[in-house]
């Protein structure tokens, strides 16, 4: 055999282990996530909701709708969702709609037949109760939701070795510094990033922006290459502190059937004023928003 022969047979020998082992770590990536997602896969008991009379099918790109919650639990404390977030998907159109909900917005609490803040649903009644009344007040059936614990936002955060976010202004919380300008952030320190609020000119509107600031730089960071090295830790800490109802096979089908629509997101925010009753501040919102919320999420999910 010539030495040219020789050193191309070496070169596709190296190729071929090369891939081999690259494909053992590839499927070690893939059992990983399929175990984790089992450990976050949380069904609900809840009667099938009349806003849906028949279950959705992913495989038939149906459009759907998603609950995002950021629960903050702490010691000695059932947590509220002081996150909501509803998204719309749908493949027809390649666009998602996102719509955050202030959490002291005053709605009906389905099931408890009173009114009050949007978030003390979770409070009475877990995901559920909170599913039921996001329902009520948007006329939307509310088909999936994802659920972070914000107190795991930090182990989240280290595991994917922290995170970069542009900080509009400065301010101090829970003893730490955040300066004007491009920050790198630990753990901890986005943790308190996401939680302040009343130092905000913005309010409880400016804590959802940054709240949704640490989601994107989690995802950016989590989706690089870099990521995939610390897979482990990543996947641990998903699965400690994320649940949701949908299943590994669904989650499949959405990356597979509705991955474009990711790339057209419109946000939207609920427009109100604020006023006290009976010494308690409130988010009022007018029949009026709330029925040109209804129509355009119908509409985007197509319903009407």
């Amino acid at each position: 055999m010539s030495k040219k022969k020789k050193l191309i047979l070496t070169i596709v020998s190296i190729l071929v282990v090369l891939l081999g082992a690259a494909g053992v770590y590839g499927f070690n990536i893939y059992q990983s996530l399929k175990e984790t997602t089992e450990t976050m896969h949380t069904p609900i008991e809840r009667v099938q909701p009349e806003k849906r009379p028949e279950k959705v099918t992913l495989e038939k790109k149906d459009p759907f709708s998603v609950l995002l919650m950021g629960v903050d639990k702490r010691e000695n404390d059932s947590g509220r969702s002081d996150t909501m977030v509803v998204l719309t998907v749908n493949p027809n159109t390649n666009s998602v709609k996102m719509l955050s909900i202030p959490r002291d917005t005053r709605v009906e609490i389905i099931g408890r037949d009173t009114e009050d803040k949007i978030n003390h649903a979770y409070a009475f009644g877990g995901v559920a109760m909170s599913m039921a009344t996001i329902e009520n007040f948007l006329d939307i059936p509310i088909d999936y939701y994802i659920e972070i614990n914000m107190e795991g936002f930090k182990d989240i955060v280290d595991a994917v070795g922290g995170v970069e976010v542009n900080n509009a202004f400065a301010f101090n919380y829970e003893g730490y510094t955040f300066e004007e300008g491009t920050l790198q952030l630990s753990g901890e320190e986005a943790l308190a990033y996401s939680r302040m609020r009343y130092e905000d000119p913005n309010g409880d509107f400016g804590r959802q922006q940054r709240q949704r600031q640490i989601i994107s730089a989690i995802i950016k960071k989590g989706a690089s290459l870099s990521s995939l090295w610390n897979y482990s830790n990543i996947f641990d800490a998903l699965g400690a502190n994320v649940k949701t109802n949908l299943t590994f096979e669904e989650m499949v089908d959405i990356q597979r059937n509705y991955g474009s629509a990711a790339k057209n997101i419109e946000q939207y925010q609920i427009a109100g004023n604020g006023q006290m009753i009976n010494s308690i501040y409130y988010y009022m919102v007018s029949d009026e928003e709330r029925a040109r919320l209804q129509d355009l999420l119908r509409q985007h999910l197509e319903l009407d």
